[in-house]
């Protein structure tokens, strides 16, 4: 098979189009340095649309000390949500109390608790949590979101869904994110800045060519097969970022990948409010109950050991159990197996710290450098959502000591496309949206809202009716709104659109989902054929 040369070398070429990946893609560009990025599947295909969905500072590793990384997160939680108001959002999470409630074993505040207060026995004491909340209030310099509350659930709607035990809840502020499509807007935002994006485009190998990186990839679809070079090489694989050190790039590291299965399940709607619950269960573990697209709940998550990235990680029927069982401590009207509507799992590239459980391993970011014989690699172990800015900027830390890089970081005042109103502006957009474009529904504009921001106008282009959108493909997603995502967000195929660009996948039926894919397939026919 021919290959295609691209000349001239990058300075960065990033493997992996996760958060990660995407966020240094979008920072470096911005910064005026010369990008290409490859993911073997779709942005956001695994890790990054499989999440909690949540901007936190990560109230539970308070238990592990690790301060830097809380406040970090915390810090960050306001920072971007004044970027991306569309697509993340306030929330309020309710923590009911009782005295049973268990610190997992392997914290270091349980074992310094089991030494000064052993009659406690593990379990949690109120004082505690006060004190975790008071932190949690004060140590990222909390500005937006209100600070932490006691709460009555007797009479309340918080209460209502909940066994009548309850009695008593503490309440705190995170934000919600929608992950996947973070993901998507960072990349659009480093393309628009003169990075190359190539989604389903797959590293075959990498090797070192003199002061250069030559890199090989073939492209999934049409098996085109293109030499690179770069300046630099950053792995973000991810789970497989262990595979790319070993596997394609054949470097020695002592670094290790701990590879975490978190999973999720999704019900119909349990409760009638639009706060989060946080469950802590008798073994020390922890759950969120969230609001879901409207007329659901997510469950989770899980901690599981998993050991090949290859293995697409699923939500096993022990696991889902064990979410159930979780959740009916808790509420009042017990489910089964037969509420589960969907259910979804993320492997967490942890790095090995050598913890003695998942639960229990780093959620920290850890960036090593090897420029032994040539041309720098930059891999990247762990990290979380929320703080995907910073790990961005601290990565551009460790390139600027190997490549001249002209900008400053830039990344923190910056809105994401769509996301240039105020955070308390997003009800009034709807209402332009609607007085705009009067057939729409509130639920279609909301929708359209949330995901796409100011641009949602932009879609609608100069409709003035939903004909005039073209096909529909069910649940409200219009070829005006299909056309886009493949021209501006890097759509290929209608899992991409129904699952990561939105979870319309949750409303619309097999048949409609390989409808859509059969004209996404004949529009990008098309346009091959025409160029």
């Amino acid at each position: 098979m021919q290959q295609h040369l691209n000349s001239d070398p990058v300075d960065l070429f990033v493997i992996g189009g996760g958060i990660n990946g995407c966020g240094i893609a979008r920072d470096a560009a911005g910064r005026g340095l010369s990008v290409t990025l490859a993911e073997m599947n779709d942005l956001a295909s695994a890790t990054s649309s499989a999440s909690t969905k949540l901007f936190h500072g990560g109230l539970r590793y308070l238990e592990y000390f690790e301060l830097r990384l809380v406040r970090e997160a915390l810090i960050e939680r306001e920072v971007l949500l004044r970027a991306m108001p569309h697509i993340s959002w306030p929330m309020r999470f309710v923590l009911p109390y009782h005295k049973d409630m268990r610190f997992d074993s392997e914290t270091p505040t349980s074992r310094l608790l089991g030494v000064v207060m052993p009659w406690m026995k593990g379990r949690r004491p109120a004082w505690l949590i006060r004190l975790g909340l008071f932190l949690y209030d004060n140590l990222g310099g909390r500005k937006i979101l209100p600070g932490a509350a006691t709460l009555s659930l007797d009479g309340t709607a918080e209460g209502a869904p909940l066994q009548d035990e309850f009695r008593h809840a503490y309440e705190y502020s995170d934000c919600w994110v929608e992950d996947s499509r973070l993901v998507a807007l960072n990349a659009r935002d480093a393309a628009e800045r003169g990075a190359t994006i190539l989604t389903r485009t797959k590293v075959t190998r990498a090797a070192r060519d003199g002061d250069l990186w030559r890199i090989e990839t073939r492209d999934s679809d049409g098996g085109q097969t293109r030499i690179h070079h770069a300046r630099m090489l950053i792995n973000a694989g991810g789970p497989w970022v262990g595979d790319i050190i070993h596997d394609k790039i054949d470097l020695p590291s002592r670094e290790g990948v701990r590879l975490v299965r978190g999973s999720h399940i999704v019900t119909p709607r349990l409760y009638d409010h639009d706060k989060c619950y946080f469950f802590q269960g008798t073994d020390g573990r922890i759950i969120f109950a969230i609001p879901y697209e409207q007329d659901f709940t997510l469950i989770g998550t899980t901690d599981a050991e998993h050991d090949d990235p290859f293995t697409s990680p699923v939500c096993t029927e022990a696991e889902r159990d064990y979410l159930i069982g979780f959740a009916n401590r808790y509420f009042k009207r017990p489910i089964s197996a037969a509420d589960v509507v969907w259910s979804y799992s993320g492997v967490r590239p942890l790095y090995d710290d050598g913890a003695s459980s998942a639960t229990a391993a780093t959620r920290d970011y850890t960036l090593k450098v090897n420029a032994e014989g040539g041309a720098p690699v930059l891999n990247i172990f762990g990290g979380k959502i929320t703080t995907y800015r910073r790990l961005a900027e601290s990565a551009l830390e460790r390139i600027g000591q190997h490549l001249a890089v002209p900008g400053q970081p830039w990344t923190a005042g910056a809105a994401l496309a769509g996301g240039d109103f105020a955070v308390d502006g997003f009800d009034r957009l709807v209402g332009d949206l609607r007085a705009r474009f009067g057939f729409l529904d509130p639920a279609q504009a909301r929708r359209l809202v949330r995901a796409y921001g100011t641009e949602a106008a932009r879609i609608m282009g100069n409709a003035a009716s939903s004909e005039e959108l073209g096909q529909d493909f069910g649940a409200g997603l219009t070829e005006a709104e299909v056309v886009w995502l493949m021209d501006h967000e890097f759509a290929r195929r209608a899992e991409d659109v129904v699952w990561r660009r939105s979870k319309l996948g949750l409303r619309m039926d097999a048949a409609q989902i390989e409808a859509l894919d059969a004209w996404m397939i004949a529009r990008r026919g098309s346009a091959a054929a025409a160029e």
